[in-house]
């Protein structure tokens, strides 16, 4: 391996690395959020929206009560929809 390889392999570790742990950063940790429910629509939750779905983007209705998103902390409850406020607790 001539020098100019290996710098071209230590680069893409780098990225790699620096990709990995940017992707390993959980949504709330990236500033004050907390989970609100009953705000997001159909297909637009953050993770998952009760029984029968998996992870985000599962929702089936808007403004479904068991699905959440991550939203601004102290904002949720100020969100209005055509169903009522956001909400901190899953509605049932």
């Amino acid at each position: 391996m001539n020098a100019k390889s290996i710098a071209n392999i230590a680069g893409l570790a780098l990225t790699a690395g620096i990709a990995a742990g940017l992707a390993a950063t959980p949504v709330a940790a990236q500033g004050a959020k907390e989970k609100c429910y009953g705000v997001s629509k159909a297909g637009k939750n953050d993770c998952a929206a009760g029984p029968g779905t998996s992870c985000a983007g599962t929702s089936t209705k808007d403004y479904q009560g068991n699905a959440w998103k991550y939203v601004d902390k102290g904002s949720c409850v100020t969100i209005k929809t055509p169903k009522g406020n956001g909400s901190l607790k899953p509605i049932k």
